[in-house]
């Protein structure tokens, strides 16, 4: 009989259910232009990094990043193809993940993104009538594992 060894150098996969690799669905609101933009996202939650890509109406992007299952907390880069970089930070509390982007010298906005499965009528007027996290910030640095030029 054969036995299998793990291969340490494939990612173990999150078994945190706030965290489940596979598809997620969500929103960015851009307050210049009064709206909300749908995302839709293949994320990979694995090891305490956040790897990914989607589209939106902007174009297609790729995301890096990092979470922690300790506190919720999320950070990562969403690089559009070709064009320039967007910052997030949010929290996981059970419901998707609630934050805020930033794109430097030009603006921030609010987004919510859930698992695929999670957006059904309750979880969308949740969306829509929730405030977003007031104590969420943006250091005045982006750590450099988070910069889009190394990756």
């Amino acid at each position: 009989m054969m036995t299998t060894t793990p291969d340490p150098d494939k990612p173990h996969l999150e078994t945190d259910d706030r965290f489940p690799s596979g598809p997620w669905e969500g929103y960015f609101l851009e307050p210049r232009l009064s709206n909300r933009f749908r995302m839709e996202l293949s994320l990979e939650f694995a090891d305490g990094r956040m790897t990914g890509d989607g589209l939106d109406y902007v174009g297609p992007f790729v995301i890096h990043g990092r979470y922690d299952t300790n506190d919720g907390k999320c950070t990562w880069v969403k690089q559009y193809l070709g064009q320039h970089a967007v910052y997030y930070e949010g929290y996981n509390e059970g419901r998707g993940i609630w934050g805020t982007w930033e794109i430097r010298q030009i603006g921030r906005g609010g987004f919510h993104i859930w698992p695929e499965g999670m957006s059904g009528t309750s979880s969308e007027k949740a969306a829509e009538s929730e405030d977003l996290p007031a104590s969420i910030r943006f250091e005045d640095e982006v750590p450099a594992s988070l910069e889009p030029s190394l990756f």
